[in-house]
C-alpha cells in the first residue's frame, strides 16, 4: 500500500463525491462524519501500534464486522446500513487509487431493513392544522404560507427554505426547487399556497420595505434572513401543540401526507415520484399503504364471496 496519511485520503474521497458524483455539501459532510466515527473506533478499540498511514492496511472484513457490532448497540439498522455504505464507497475509492488491492466492506451484507409505514395526517387533521394558523400578524401569515406550501407541493423542508422569490411562477402555478444533489425540478403549487405567499410578501413589503420583486429568500426569519430547516420544525412543533393534535408532526410528515393524499385520491405512482423528486420508484411505493387499505375496504364491502 502506498503510504499516504488517512486525513489526505479522506479529504480526496470527500472531494470526489462532490466533483464526480455531484453530491451536495450536506451529503458530503455526512460521509465525512461517518468516516471520522469509523477511524475514532479504530483508534479507541483497535489500538494500532504503528502510525496512521498503516491503519488502512490492517482493516479487513473482521474489523468492519466488529465495527458494525459496535454500532448495533446504539444505532438503528438504517443508520448502520448508511455507515456501511460509506465504508464500501471509501474503500472502493482506495482500490481505484491503488492504495488497497481489495475492498474489505464489499462482501459484508447490508442489515435487513424494517419498512415502517410513514406517519401522515388524515385530511381533516391536515386541514385543522392549517386552519388553526392565524393571518393577522406578519409571522402568522408567513407560517400559514410556509405550511400551505409544504402540504401543497410535498417538497422537503430543505427545499422550502432554499426557495427564492424568483423560483415562484405565479402565472404557471409552479415553483422551482433544488433537491438532493442540487437537482432542479418544477413542482405544481396550489392556489391557496400562492394566495398566502402573495399576502405574506405584501405584508412584508408594507412593514419592512422588502419588495416581492426583490430576489432573495422567499420566506424570511424575524431578522429578515433566510429561515433554517430547524426553525421551520420548531415553528411547526409549536403550532401542532397549540392545535392539540395527538400525532407527532414534523415537516417531513407533511411531505408524507402530501404523497399519501395524492395516491389515496388515485394519482399515478410515477407522477407522485416525479413530484417528490425520488430517483427510485421503490422509494415512492412506501406511500401506497393507504390506497391498498382503501382497496381492501372496498373489496370487503362489495365482493359477494369475501
Amino acid at each position: 500500500m502506498k503510504a499516504m496519511p488517512v486525513e489526505k485520503l479522506v479529504s480526496e474521497f470527500i472531494e470526489s463525491l462532490g466533483t464526480e458524483k455531484g453530491f451536495s455539501a450536506n451529503t458530503c459532510r455526512g460521509y465525512r462524519s461517518d468516516l471520522d466515527e469509523f477511524f475514532q473506533y479504530l483508534k479507541q478499540y483497535r489500538r494500532p501500534r504503528s502510525g496512521k498511514a498503516a491503519v488502512l492496511d490492517r482493516v479487513d472484513s473482521i474489523t468492519i464486522r466488529g465495527y458494525l457490532g459496535y454500532l448495533h448497540q446504539r444505532n438503528k439498522k438504517t443508520t448502520i446500513a448508511r455507515k456501511l455504505s460509506t465504508l464500501r464507497s471509501f474503500f472502493q475509492f482506495l482500490v481505484r487509487r491503488g492504495v488497497r488491492a481489495d475492498n474489505p466492506a464489499e462482501s459484508i451484507l447490508t442489515p435487513k431493513q424494517e419498512k415502517p409505514i410513514p406517519a401522515y395526517l388524515p385530511v381533516d387533521e391536515m386541514f385543522r392544522l392549517l386552519d388553526s394558523i392565524g393571518t393577522d400578524r406578519l409571522l402568522d401569515v408567513r407560517n400559514r404560507a410556509i405550511f400551505e406550501t409544504l402540504y401543497s407541493c410535498g417538497i422537503r423542508v430543505s427545499e422550502l427554505v432554499g426557495l427564492n422569490t424568483i423560483d415562484v411562477d405565479v402565472g404557471q402555478g409552479l415553483i422551482r426547487v433544488f433537491g438532493k444533489g442540487d437537482k432542479e425540478r418544477l413542482v405544481p403549487i396550489g392556489k391557496n399556497a400562492l394566495v398566502l405567499i402573495k399576502a405574506y410578501r405584501l405584508k412584508l413589503e408594507q412593514q419592512s420595505g422588502i419588495s416581492e420583486q426583490t430576489n432573495g429568500p422567499l420566506f424570511l426569519n424575524k431578522n429578515k434572513g433566510r429561515l433554517t430547516s430547524r426553525s421551520v420544525a420548531r415553528i411547526l412543533d409549536q403550532l401542532v401543540r397549540a392545535c392539540g393534535l395527538l400525532t407527532p408532526v414534523s415537516p417531513h410528515t407533511l411531505r408524507h401526507t402530501f404523497a399519501t393524499h395524492l395516491l389515496d385520491a388515485g394519482a399515478d405512482l410515477r407522477a407522485v415520484q416525479e413530484l417528490l423528486g425520488h430517483q427510485s420508484l421503490a422509494t415512492t411505493q412506501k406511500y401506497t399503504h393507504v390506497s391498498i387499505d382503501r382497496l381492501m375496504e372496498a373489496y370487503d364491502r362489495a365482493h359477494p364471496r369475501k
